[in-house]
């Protein structure tokens, strides 16, 4: 019979030992986390119709931040509000409540996290040329590290005139942005910065 050394050996209770803190440290990367992102790009109408009678509005976005880099596909609807958000007063600011929508996000590693629209505000302010728009979302899911995602995120952007047609009116725009909120983050480092 054969004799096993003492150096190859590992006592059972290493590998719970082990496991246990795999299970934890993968347990840690689940829980929901606070997330920063930046992010800019462009905004026109849409050829697609959320609510009859109202614009839709599209974006097209990228960035990079606590779960790596991303392009960001957003369409909303606004709709005159009757009261104005807290963020927007004045005589020369018109405002809107953003009342139908979603997004979704891709990462560079191929990630997918989709949002739907749960509310938001439009402050046009026509005195020095720029917007402050508010799209409040609700994490759906997506895919990979994503997979059984929820959470809340806030994207609030400054939109500026950028081009506009024969009559001058603006149908391109400038965005940037910057989104908060709670995130699970990414099951592993690929796609984290």
């Amino acid at each position: 019979m054969q004799q096993e050394s003492n150096s190859t050996r590992v006592p059972i209770k290493h590998f719970r030992t082990a496991a246990l803190l795999s299970f934890a440290v993968a347990t840690a990367y689940a829980q929901p986390g606070p997330v920063q992102m930046t992010l800019s790009g462009t905004a026109a109408a849409s050829t697609i119709s959320l609510r009859p009678g109202a614009p839709t509005s599209e974006y097209q976005l990228a960035g990079s931040g606590t779960l790596g880099k991303f392009d960001l596909r957003v369409v909303s609807v606004s709709i005159p509000s009757p009261q104005p958000p807290s963020t927007c007063s004045g005589p020369t600011k018109v405002y809107g409540a953003a009342v139908g929508g979603g997004g979704v996000f891709r990462f560079d590693n191929g990630d997918l996290l989709q949002v739907n629209l749960t509310g938001g505000s439009d402050c046009i302010d026509f005195a020095v040329g720029r917007a402050l728009c508010i799209r409040v979302f609700q994490i759906t899911g997506g895919t990979g590290r994503f997979d059984t995602a929820s959470g809340n995120i806030t994207l609030t952007m400054v939109v500026t005139p950028a081009v506009g047609d024969a009559s001058n009116t603006p149908v391109l725009f400038t965005v940037t942005a910057n989104i908060a909120g709670d995130v699970p983050r990414a099951g592993s480092q690929q796609g984290q910065q």
